[in-house]
């Protein structure tokens, strides 16, 4: 890619990722040029599934997309056109922006592509198990948390490796410890989230609390309140 053109894209980037992330906007333009553009466009990908997640059909027309089956404008155009109306205004300009984004993508070396697509499809084949669930009452238990933390963060964290190690030949002679590490490491960050953003989620009608420890510890997650049993609320 040219000096102009990767510019061209950083500058793009760098313009939409504070419009959809707070952390990662801030974090993913220290990277090294080359790797930066990479990392975000994986977290601009990634923010398209989690906008389209409630609909299957979707996920594997992004799916499709990544591998060059389906055109990018017609999906933008179709997501868009079946988005609810809670979607919030910055999302749905992500997602109407999907041809500017997988051009990015395009461009970027085959073994970036690679790694990107590999989490793109993980993420769009786990989160339909979330979708019908009664997600106020929290996840059944957790093995449940632990797929679940896998399919929006581990894959993540997995991605994030893998870009790094291609980036740099001092990371890559890591490569198998560092994998090793990966997936554990996202999902360390997925439920620091998770604890982190309980009551939030809980206003908006979500839980990703596992029923089963919070069941041992003697507390009941259908009396999930920010001022309900709270002693046995941490010991959960």
């Amino acid at each position: 890619m040219g000096d102009g053109a990767q510019e061209t894209d950083l500058a793009y980037q760098r313009g939409v990722l504070p419009d959809v992330s707070r952390t990662f906007a801030l974090t993913i333009p220290e990277l090294p040029s080359d790797l930066e553009l990479a990392v975000g466009n994986a977290y601009l990908l990634c923010r398209i599934a989690d906008t389209i997640e409630d609909d299957p059909a979707l996920d594997d027309d992004l799916i499709a997309v990544l591998a060059e089956d389906r055109c990018a404008k017609a999906f933008a155009e179709c997501s868009s056109a079946q988005l609810s109306d809670a979607t919030h205004a910055r999302e749905l300009a992500l997602v109407e922006d999907t041809p500017k984004v997988v051009d990015i993508h395009r461009r970027l070396t085959e073994g970036q592509r690679s790694a990107i697509r590999s989490c793109v499809t993980k993420m769009c084949q786990g989160m339909p198990e979330y979708q019908h669930a009664d997600k106020v009452r929290g996840l059944a238990n957790v093995e449940a948390l632990d797929r679940y933390c896998y399919h929006v963060a581990g894959v993540v964290g997995e991605l994030l490796t893998e870009l790094f190690c291609e980036h740099s030949k001092a990371i890559d002679v890591q490569r198998q410890s560092l994998f090793d590490l990966s997936a554990s490491f996202g999902q360390g960050l997925q439920m620091t989230n998770i604890i982190k953003d309980v009551w939030d989620d809980h206003a908006r009608g979500y839980c990703w609390l596992p029923r089963d420890l919070f069941a041992a510890a003697g507390y009941d997650l259908d009396q999930l309140a920010p001022d309900h049993d709270r002693a046995r609320f941490r010991v959960g």
